[in-house]
């Protein structure tokens, strides 16, 4: 009697093979999304940790070349670090102080400016319906019919009461504000962050590069990537605060020589909120537009100071501040667009201003990793 080969014995086909490597593919896949999704979700989940968290670490690079300064001329890390953050605390102390009675009386005309732009709009009104109030006004002429016809035969039909006005300009405000508590909770601890970061040196450096092992050449490839992500945050940094720093005297020269109120106040603001890309500056057009027509009482002064404020951020900001970021950091400039977009989203405001240096660094270990060169160079220039 004749044993017969059990099926499962045969040797697997090429078929079989190729389907193997298929599911795994998918499974590769799919593992590799799931865990995706895991990290962005706990990077959103823990930001009141995180973000702190790498504004510390910018800071400490950014600071770390005065540091190393001091510390050129014999003075310990502890004693340049907290000598560094005084010096920082206490400029943008007294800034805030010499523009103080200039925000002052800007908060003060608040109530007036707001009652003011109220008028405005109501006088504009009378001279007829404008598109938005018909548009409201058909869509309730067809929540009124849709409802008359759904009504059963006989029933009363009850009369639609106009809607309230919403309150979402209140409750944004609200949360603004929030928001700015919130920053202002977080300073003292970026500050901490920031000194401890600066008065340890290299001991973090240190420690890292021994966990990549014993072999020498890791070591020294590990040292290669630090020094290499020092320099490309370094000039990063470098290219946000002059560009920065441009829009602020520009805005605050231009202003002035318009008559605009309070422009010192409004070149600061243009300076700061340029920190957030895109965003801070129409923030400032809108803002300084909407000043200006109440200031002057003309649409064209309006006009021209949005009109100067779009032009000194375009010019200097977007334009030159965009190029040198995406040279300093060596990513593609709309590589750099769509993570600002990305982090904007998962973060606020404190993502768009951390998401070209996140970049840059990761572009830079890209570069440095065998495994991940093709993704380097699909972000690189």
């Amino acid at each position: 009697m004749t044993k017969t080969a059990d099926s499962t014995d045969a040797p697997a086909g090429p078929t079989e093979h190729a389907g193997r490597a298929s599911r795994m593919s998918r499974l590769t896949v799919a593992v590799g999304l799931l865990t995706v999704m895991a990290v962005v979700a706990a990077l959103y989940l823990a930001r009141a940790f995180v973000v702190p968290l790498l504004l510390g670490i910018l800071a400490s690079y950014a600071l770390r070349p005065v540091v190393n300064w001091f510390q050129a001329r014999h003075i310990p890390a502890a004693v340049a670090a907290a000598l560094v953050l005084a010096a920082l605390v206490g400029g943008i102390s007294w800034i805030a102080f010499a523009l103080g009675d200039d925000t002052a009386a800007m908060i003060e005309k608040l109530p007036d400016a707001a009652r003011k732009l109220r008028q405005t709009l109501i006088t504009a009104r009378t001279g007829g319906p404008t598109a938005l109030q018909n548009m409201q006004e058909a869509a309730n002429e067809i929540q009124g019919a849709a409802t008359d016809a759904g009504a059963k035969v006989g029933a009363r039909v009850i009369a639609l009461k106009p809607s309230e006005p919403t309150t979402w300009l209140r409750d944004y405000a609200l949360a603004q504000s929030a928001l700015l508590f919130t920053v202002a909770a977080q300073t003292p601890i970026v500050l901490l962050l920031t000194y401890f970061l600066l008065a340890s040196g290299t001991h973090f450096r240190r420690k890292l590069v021994q966990f990549v092992g014993p072999s020498l050449s890791r070591k020294k490839e590990a040292v290669r990537i630090l020094a290499e992500i020092d320099v490309q945050v370094q000039r990063y940094l470098l290219a946000t605060l002059a560009s920065n720093a441009l829009v602020g005297i520009g805005t605050w020269l231009a202003f002035e020589a318009l008559g605009m109120e309070a422009a010192g106040v409004w070149g600061v603001a243009a300076g700061v909120l340029h920190f957030i890309p895109y965003l801070g500056p129409a923030l400032v057009v809108l803002g300084s537009g909407i000043a200006a027509f109440l200031q002057f009482g003309s649409a064209l002064h309006a006009l021209a100071i949005g009109g100067v404020a779009l032009l000194v951020a375009g010019t200097i900001g977007m334009g030159l501040m965009t190029w040198l970021q995406s040279r300093a950091a060596s990513v593609n400039a709309a590589v750099l667009f769509i993570a600002l977009l990305f982090f904007g989203w998962l973060w606020g405001a404190s993502g768009l201003l951390l998401g070209a240096p996140l970049l840059g660094i990761f572009k830079v270990v890209c570069d440095r990793v065998d495994a991940l060169k093709q993704v380097g160079e699909l972000l690189g220039t």
